[in-house]
């Protein structure tokens, strides 16, 4: 999965797999592929293509988080969890990099799933224990899955809501029961579920944070704890899985070190000063003009961009349509005109950036031109309960020449403002009929991020709105976010081959009014609630991707955020005391398959 930084990073490297009907009967199976065809590694397999299982063990990899954390629970909605914790957990599989939509056993160490689709059987490695030796069983999985629904974070209960019932088999051989047979992700959704320690949870609260270094089976355990400063995890030596094939050449740091820093900016310069090893860079600027130095120069500071084909998902300035203010469609497009994208990539980005225009951006998955004949035929019955752009136009944000001069732009949103109600008296846009000033507040988390909304802020001032900027630790940004208490936030979206289950948490009715969803806009829409239940039990991908389209259609025209921009790759610096394979897997960056170079190491400490 995607992710040691933040449970919002964890939580996104558990969405988005799919699964189509299973041709093979039940029988017991290796691996877990998206349509039941052949999975890339046969049974026996030693090692994932891109990995290197020859690399030597040892050494500490430093890396840095932005903020604090209070938390070592990330299954709960309260508390900021440290970055890194889910290493400290296995699940039944691990999935693939090189493949799209596989999975393959990791405490599970075969599967048997219904050609019907109605249940999914795990049956469980003998040797698979927990940190404290005890064994893990059937019970353990049938407890956790329980426990996250009824007391995890909401997520989980969006997420799972589909799988009905764990029932132990026997000791070993644990059962999901699903309540539909045509939602075709569970059994990877459920695959992908980390196992806790029922002897540990049992007679405590499991819904209050804590310090406590908590007892999983994953290949590292907290070694120690700085509460808000720092973690560290050491690896297990006598971790039980080693030697699967799943595991071969990752995981192969003794210590991982996690430091936080309050701002990016200084978090840079301790990269700088070699603080810490590894950086996944994502300020343009930073990129283009920011490690120059005698490091980088003599080569004991590497930069790398590594092409990727993940989807980039969307990131935007998205609006909290709870908010009376933002309610009204056109006000939502005419603030999109007011946004200069083009200055800001030509004078802010180095020209580094693609606009994007799709929630399912870099995949076929995102809509394109006019809709196809079947999405037209899906759409249609909606017809009457959707902007008629939708069935007419190709969506496209507002485009500028980039020369700073958008009057053409903001003559557009001024027309779509007074549509909308919103007129100007004495140099201020209020609304005509109860006068109220249209101000609002952007909330940030990042202070590199002002760069962007001040020049934002000054072109709607043109239009007599007041932006507010402010930017909050993020402890108070999450739990704003949690609770919906802001205006508007940049936020992202992140989305995989073949959406699914996580689309409820981002866009339904439901999630809108739960707390610490990811329905951001708080969209209460019907279209969109049925849409996202037909994607969810498409019964084969071209009916995934066509729904994946429309759904991407309605979206886009009901003008929830101002889209940002995307990169195909990743921006990458590092020390030379770590190396990573050849070649990078396609669908993610697996940090856990580098290793600690010796030699390179040397040379760096002679350099400083």
């Amino acid at each position: 999965m995607n992710g040691h930084q933040s449970l919002h990073w964890i939580l996104i490297l558990l969405l988005g797999l799919g699964l189509g009907h299973a041709a093979a009967a039940a029988t017991p199976q290796h691996a877990l592929t998206l349509y039941g065809e052949a999975p890339k590694y046969r049974s026996g397999f030693t090692h994932f293509d891109y990995v290197n299982p020859a690399v030597p063990k040892g050494g500490t990899v430093r890396l840095a988080e932005i903020g604090s954390f209070d938390s070592l629970n990330p299954f709960i909605l309260k508390g900021t969890a440290a970055a890194g914790i889910g290493r400290v957990y296995d699940t039944l599989t691990v999935q693939s990099l090189d493949e799209p939509f596989t999975e393959y056993g990791l405490l599970a160490e075969s599967v048997v799933r219904d050609p019907d689709n109605r249940w999914v059987e795990f049956h469980l490695r003998p040797q698979a224990r927990f940190h404290d030796g005890e064994p893990i069983t059937a019970e353990d999985v049938a407890f956790t899955l329980e426990l996250l629904k009824t007391q995890g974070h909401p997520f989980y209960r969006a997420y799972y809501k589909d799988v009905a019932r764990a029932v132990v088999q026997d000791p070993r051989t644990v059962r999901f029961e699903f309540a539909t047979a045509d939602n075709r992700e569970l059994p990877l959704i459920v695959g992908q579920m980390p196992v806790l320690p029922r002897h540990a949870w049992v007679g405590r609260d499991f819904t209050r944070t804590t310090l406590e270094p908590p007892l999983g089976s994953g290949p590292y355990r907290v070694a120690k704890v700085d509460p808000g400063r720092s973690i560290t995890y050491r690896r297990v030596a006598d971790y039980w899985a080693k030697d699967l094939p799943v595991n071969r050449g990752r995981y192969n740091f003794d210590t991982i070190r996690i430091d936080y820093y309050r701002d990016d900016t200084v978090a840079l310069e301790a990269f700088k000063a070699g603080e810490y090893d590894f950086r996944q860079e994502n300020v343009a600027k930073n990129w283009a003009v920011g490690y120059d130095g005698p490091a980088l120069r003599d080569g004991r500071i590497r930069k790398e961009e590594i092409p990727h084909q993940r989807p980039t998902g969307m990131q935007g300035f998205v609006f909290n349509t709870r908010k009376s203010l933002f309610a009204d469609r056109r006000v939502r497009w005419a603030l999109a005109h007011a946004f200069d994208f083009e200055w800001a990539n030509k004078n802010l980005f180095y020209g580094a950036y693609a606009r994007t225009k799709s929630y399912f951006s870099n995949s076929e998955l995102a809509a394109r031109g006019l809709p196809s004949p079947a999405e037209r035929k899906l759409l249609e019955p909606y017809r009457d309960r959707l902007p008629p752009e939708v069935f007419t136009q190709a969506y496209a944000p507002p485009r500028t020449d980039g020369s700073g001069r958008l009057r053409a732009n903001l003559r557009t949103a001024a027309r779509l403002l007074r549509e909308a109600g919103w007129v100007v008296r004495d140099g201020r846009r209020v609304h005509r009929d109860t006068g109220e000033p249209f101000t609002f507040e952007l909330l940030l988390v990042s202070p590199s991020f002002e760069r962007v909304a001040l020049p934002f802020q000054r072109n709607l001032r043109r239009l007599g709105i007041e932006m507010r900027v402010r930017t909050v630790d993020p402890a108070q940004y999450q739990k704003r976010l949690d609770q919906f208490d802001f205006d508007m936030v940049v936020a992202s979206f992140g989305q995989s081959l073949s959406p699914g289950n996580e689309q409820r948490d981002y866009w339904t009715s439901a999630a809108a009014e739960t707390p610490g969803s990811r329905n951001l806009a708080g969209i209460r829409d019907p279209v969109v609630d049925a849409l996202v239940e037909r994607l969810i039990h498409a019964p084969d991908r071209q009916t995934l991707v066509t729904t994946t389209r429309a759904l991407d259609r309605v979206l886009l025209w009901g003008h929830y955020v101002i889209p940002h921009w995307h990169l195909r790759y990743f921006r990458v610096a590092y020390w030379d005391r770590l190396a990573h394979p050849r070649h990078n897997p396609p669908y993610g960056l697996d940090l856990d398959a580098w290793w600690h170079e010796q030699a390179g190491g040397a040379r760096t400490a002679a350099g400083r």
